[in-house]
């Protein structure tokens, strides 16, 4: 039993497991963001070429 105890102290791989999860979180926090930005900015970007569009247009 005690040598059962000592190998579960010294296993790390599910703090490794942990530590990938979390970068993997942090990640895709960062991939979200990314693209929530890059979608209202090209949204902007669309609307105004839009309104010139209209604009330019003869009725």
């Amino acid at each position: 039993m005690s040598q059962f105890l000592k190998s579960f102290v010294k296993n790390e791989s599910g703090a490794t497991a942990i530590e990938y999860g979390l970068i993997a979180a942090l990640i895709a926090v960062a991939i979200i963001t990314a693209v929530t930005t890059m979608g209202t900015d090209l949204a902007a970007l669309f609307t105004g070429i839009s309104g010139k569009l209209t604009a330019a247009t003869p009725a």
